[in-house]
């Protein structure tokens, strides 16, 4: 049985754009928002802190949950789970990025949202189409017990 893969991503904004991620997804260049696996024993908000900073160099501070996401992937039928945040960028970096990621670039709000973009998902495209106009959650939300037994 495949179990869902469980995912996190991070929308940071200045000046009407967002902070994405060029890579390329089963052979096609796309763009994401900062996004990534949460892995084993880590806590949702350290991977999607990770996440954004191994894919972007930014350090991030979490400000609130946009909401949930769930999908497949069209190729591979790998099925997702994607808690979406709404970060601050705090600072820049030296580090390299992902050997996966081409570019980490601020792109215009409107035009990702106008299609001049090709996103890598269907989850990718919603949490934009949800930025600023659906409710946010705050941070407080979700409760960590990785460093203990969740009973």
């Amino acid at each position: 049985m495949t179990y869902p893969h469980l995912t996190v991503s991070v929308t940071c904004t200045k000046n009407n754009s967002i902070l994405m991620v060029k890579e390329i997804d089963s052979g096609k260049i796309c763009w994401n928002q900062p996004a990534g696996h949460v892995e084993v024993g880590e806590s949702i908000k350290d991977a999607a802190i990770r996440e954004t900073l191994e894919e972007t160099g930014y350090r991030v501070k979490l400000d609130s949950v946009q909401g949930f996401y769930q999908g497949m992937h069209t190729q591979s039928g790998t099925h997702y789970v994607r808690v979406s945040f709404i970060g601050t960028v705090l600072e820049k970096t030296d580090g390299e990025l992902d050997s996966d990621i081409i570019e980490a670039k601020w792109l215009d709000i409107d035009d990702l949202k106008n299609g001049k973009y090709p996103l890598r998902s269907k989850l990718t495209r919603q949490a934009l189409e949800d930025f600023g106009v659906a409710p946010i959650y705050p941070i407080e939300i979700i409760h960590n017990f990785t460093t203990g037994e969740a009973k």
